[in-house]
């Protein structure tokens, strides 16, 4: 193993690198704060960084699963037991070095309250407002609208900012309208805007999947403006289909201006989609019905995307295949189920999946979202920590990863 120093950052890697100050392996062992460990791996298949949180993760030749998988590694026998002390305080972090600006995410600090800008003010973007203003006093600064109908951002100017506590005491976050050109001024970009949406009666299909094309030719628009304006803060995606549209963002924004990557956009580690919180919700609505399936309310995970593929286990620790095909079956077509009350599906999903999800992301609080896994977007509990994206890992049976490995292959093949 290689050990470095470049300004006052300590790197640890098993490739030589000719450009930093080499140093001891005493030294790095002194060293208190976090620690690098440097990996060069395809930018089209690899995060620029994550949170090392177990020894398997360190390292990795191909993420895939990996990120949240704890596998059985006779390599992991060779890690010194200083660095593995080091892994269980949290004080290592990946970083691909084939990223041009992997750099940047050596400086990256998070303030504590974010200024968070939404575009698109439909019935999911104006919720999703609604929930931060009245929950993120305590870690929203202030909140951006947009929307190209301009009596859209007028409305919710008026009616969001009249939303106060009878005492007033509390300093809620001040809803701004803003124009396009200032969208990226901010911490958080959160993507709300929702096209093709089919009216009640006339789903045919996965509606979300039904969304991808109109919606994909909007966000892709908005990657290239986050490119040019060098966003360095999370690109947030609520509208359908999250986990696509997420990778849509990650290509189009490393394009340069022939088409051709060159990496120079929105990090994966940027880029987030929030969708599973929803799934999540109404898994335990349905698991709550009945005694055999609720302890998915205590031992349940959610894995995959919001739709077609999702994964949801009724415990992660005593898995049962029967009941948690049944919740996951419940949780995927729960829109459907609540179209046919005659309304359309979007209060739940703007809040657990949105607004609830955002809060707990900026809190560094463990949460259900989309993150870049291997070429894919896939949703799993996961938190921003230390400036980088940390996964719970798992030690998954054998029914269970079967499960998960199909999802990551059907993302994998799903062309966009």
């Amino acid at each position: 193993m290689y050990y470095y120093k470049y300004k006052n950052n300590i790197f640890i890697t098993k490739k030589e690198y000719n450009n930093f100050t080499p140093i001891s392996e005493n030294e790095v062992k002194k060293h208190n704060g976090k620690l690098y460990a440097l990996n060069k791996l395809n930018p089209l298949n690899s995060r620029r960084s994550y949170l090392v949180s177990s020894s398997c993760q360190l390292f990795l030749d191909d993420e895939k699963i990996d990120l949240i998988h704890n596998q059985n590694n006779s390599s992991l026998d060779k890690i010194p037991d200083w660095l593995k002390e080091k892994i269980k305080n949290k004080n290592v972090i990946s970083i691909n070095t084939e990223y041009p600006n992997w750099k940047n995410k050596l400086d990256l600090h998070f303030p504590d309250k974010w200024k968070i800008n939404v575009i698109g003010l439909g019935d999911v973007g104006g919720t999703l407002i609604t929930g931060l203003r009245l929950l993120g006093q305590d870690c929203i600064k202030r909140i951006g609208i947009y929307d190209r109908n301009v009596d859209k951002i007028n409305r919710w100017n008026y009616e969001i900012n009249q939303i106060l506590y009878p005492n007033m005491e509390l300093a809620l976050p001040q809803i701004v309208p803003i124009e396009e050109n200032q969208l990226f001024d901010c911490d958080m970009f959160v993507f709300c805007v929702s096209v093709g949406v089919p009216n009640i009666g006339e789903e045919k299909n996965d509606v979300r999947l039904i969304q991808f094309e109109g919606n994909s030719k909007i966000i892709n628009y908005y990657a290239q403006k986050a490119r040019e304006n060098n966003f360095k803060g999370i690109f947030a995606v609520v509208s359908d289909p999250v986990d696509l549209l997420c990778k849509s963002v990650f290509l189009e924004s490393n394009k340069d201006s022939n088409g051709n990557f060159d990496f120079k956009g929105l990090a994966p580690d940027q880029i987030k989609g929030y969708g599973l919180g929803v799934m999540n919700a109404r898994a335990a609505f349905y698991a709550n019905e009945n005694p055999e399936t609720s302890v998915y309310l205590s031992e349940g995970r959610a894995f995959g995307p919001h739709g077609e593929g999702l994964i949801i286990a009724d415990s992660i620790e005593n898995y049962n295949h029967k009941n948690s095909l049944y919740l996951t079956e419940k949780a995927k077509k729960a829109n459907l189920d609540i179209r046919t009350t005659g309304f359309k599906p979007y209060i739940a999903p703007a809040l657990s999946s949105g607004s609830l999800s955002i809060i707990a992301t900026i809190k560094s609080e463990w949460h259900y979202s989309s993150n870049f896994m291997g070429g894919v977007f896939m949703g799993s509990r996961n938190r921003l920590f230390k400036n980088t994206t940390e996964f719970e890992t798992y030690n998954f049976k054998n029914e269970l990863l079967e499960r998960i490995k199909y999802t990551y292959n059907y993302l994998m093949k799903t062309k966009i």
